[in-house]
């Protein structure tokens, strides 16, 4: 996820502290230079209702264009791709609607999962047209599996070489 919030930060002009996504650390809050779009990294949606699900990893907000994007992601096991996508849009479906509810723009969710071994979903391609910038299914492949070693390396205390 971190590639994929390094590569709309670098599309839309935000500043960027490296110079590459496998060292990027996600800020919070990042504004385009021209303080058109801001992307929000974990943040909560601030709406009038309670809704238990408002935290999606990366929020888009096209301050110009009235568009608010919701990404999320998960690592599914290969059988239940499908599932887990369908899981996604139904949790975040009210939130959706409350985003446009109170804040008058139009407000999309795009699920970006991924199976173990690489499985994805015939949506993917579609969704991933939806942000900015272009990705390369191969590449956000191949960065779920390197976090996702990184992060059993670390939880079983093996130390792990900062590149």
């Amino acid at each position: 996820m971190c590639s994929l919030h390094f590569n709309i930060r670098k599309e839309i002009g935000a500043k960027l502290h490296n110079e590459h996504c496998y060292v990027h650390v996600p800020k919070p809050i990042a504004t385009s230079r021209e303080g058109k779009v801001t992307i929000l990294w974990n943040q909560h949606v601030r709406i009038d209702r309670s809704i238990p699900n408002n935290k999606p990893h990366v929020i888009i907000r096209d301050n110009e264009e009235g568009k608010w994007r919701l990404i999320d992601d998960a690592i599914s096991g290969d059988r239940n791709v499908i599932k887990k996508e369908a899981k996604k849009i139904l949790k975040y479906k009210y939130l959706l609607t409350e985003i446009q509810r109170m804040w008058d723009v139009k407000a999309k969710l795009i699920a970006v999962i991924i199976g173990a071994t690489g499985t994805i979903s015939e949506s993917l391609r579609q969704y991933l047209s939806n942000i900015p910038r272009m990705h390369e299914i191969n590449e956000l492949q191949k960065g779920r599996h390197i976090g996702r070693c990184k992060y059993t390396m670390e939880s079983n205390n093996v130390k792990v070489l900062k590149v």
